[in-house]
Parts: C-alpha cells; sequence; structure tokens
C-alpha cells in the first residue's frame, strides 16, 4: 500500500518516524488520525516517544525486525518505552546522533557511515543481528538520508552509480533502483516512511515518482 501525506505540513516524513516491520517509533504528538494511516499503511504497531526529547525518532533511531539503535543521548524513559514493546534497544556508543540518518537498514544487511567507529558496529550488528558494512550511496556517507531499504526493495537517490546499487544489493539482500519523491526531492530516505507491508510518502510526489516507487520497493497494490 502506498499512501500520500504530510506530518504537521511537512513533507519530510522519514525524519519524524522510524519503522520496521513490527512497530512504528513517532513523535508523541502525532494526530490520531496520522497514526491510523501509520497503522493501516505500514501494518505496525505505534510506540509514541521522543528521542533524546526530539520528536525526530526517524533522523535519531534505526531498526528492523530485531532491534533499534538509537543515538547516544537518547534517555532512559525512551529506551524503557520502546523495550515495552519487548525490543531490544542500544544507545550507538559514538559521536554521531543522527544514527537514522546515517545508517541504512532491513532484516538482511546494513550500509552505514564509514566513519562509524568499530564500537558502533559491533554494537548495531549485534542488535539488528545482521551484516554491517561501511559505505555510501551516491557518494553520500548519509545512507540512512540518501535510501530507503525494506526487505522487499531499496529506493536511493537517483546519483547513484551501478557498483554503489550493487554493493547494497549484495549487503541487504534485496534489489535496488533510483528515483525521487516530493516532486524531485532526492533524499528519498529522509522523505520516505517504508516498511515490507506498505510506504507513505510527502503529498506533493508526482504520479511518475510514486510509479517509480512502488517498482523499487515491490508494491503492486494502488496508491491514494
Amino acid at each position: 500500500m502506498i499512501r500520500r501525506a504530510n506530518l504537521n505540513g511537512n513533507p519530510n516524513i522519514g525524519v519524524a518516524i522510524s519503522t520496521t516491520d513490527k512497530v512504528a517509533i513517532v513523535p508523541s504528538n502525532l494526530s490520531e488520525a496520522m497514526e491510523h494511516l501509520v497503522t493501516e499503511t505500514l501494518g505496525v504497531s505505534v510506540i509514541r516517544t521522543p528521542i533524546s526529547g526530539s520528536n525526530l525518532a526517524g533522523a535519531l533511531a534505526v531498526g528492523n525486525s530485531n532491534g533499534f539503535v538509537v543515538s547516544p543521548y537518547a534517555l532512559d524513559s525512551e529506551i524503557e518505552a520502546i523495550k515495552e514493546f519487548d525490543i531490544e534497544v542500544e544507545r550507538i556508543p559514538d559521536k554521531f546522533t543522527a544514527v537514522g540518518n546515517i545508517v541504512l537498514a532491513n532484516d538482511f544487511g546494513a550500509i552505514v557511515n564509514p566513519l562509524l567507529s568499530d564500537e558502533s558496529l559491533e554494537v548495531i550488528t549485534d542488535v539488528l543481528d545482521v551484516e554491517v558494512e561501511r559505505g555510501s550511496i551516491a557518494k553520500f556517507n548519509i545512507t540512512g538520508s540518501v535510501a530507503v531499504a525494506t526487505n522487499k526493495g531499496i529506493l536511493a537517490h537517483p546519483s547513484a552509480s551501478e557498483n554503489e546499487l550493487a554493493f547494497a544489493e549484495g549487503i541487504m539482500k534485496t534489489t535496488a533502483d533510483v528515483g525521487t519523491v516530493n516532486n524531485g526531492i532526492m533524499l528519498v530516505g529522509a522523505c520516505t516512511v517504508a516498511n515490507s507491508s506498505g510506504v507513505i510518502v510527502g503529498l506533493s510526489t508526482t504520479g511518475p515518482e510514486l510509479a517509480r516507487i512502488e517498482e523499487a520497493l515491490g508494491f503492486l497494490e494502488g496508491y491514494e
């Protein structure tokens, strides 16, 4: 299922919401209508909690069906809110706070900022229980911002090279393609929320963009 929506007028919903195939971490002040759209489209339970005191969970957390890694400044109360859903969660032991921007992950693998420490890679490997490799997409180290990945496909920045796409496919065990959202925005990870059940993009995403997203992420249903 593909849906178009803005979050309080903001189309950059990938910055605010972090999702897996099981749950979505959403802003504490998310409207009931938007919560219904998230649960219906993605088929997940919703965890209402800030991360590091911020409502930008998409930028500050990343996960898969095995768990979440979060900003080193995530509060104990926020960690506990996630653990209440029987989900493993750990802080990343590094100077980087926007872990959701620098890690691209699904249930099979993860591509992370080359500057991340070995200790951080160990935490990501242990919590997400996947193969983790340092790498870039479209020559950007912010892999979580320039691509979005599910178990069914990867949508990447349109400047991603064939070698980068092949690398991503090998690590994450799914197909990859390029595209844009929100009428030409190339930071597809920052502007998209997706899992194996559905995808939500900004209201200004065009018909041709939706068709590319549908193909890249493996959705055969229509969009609204």
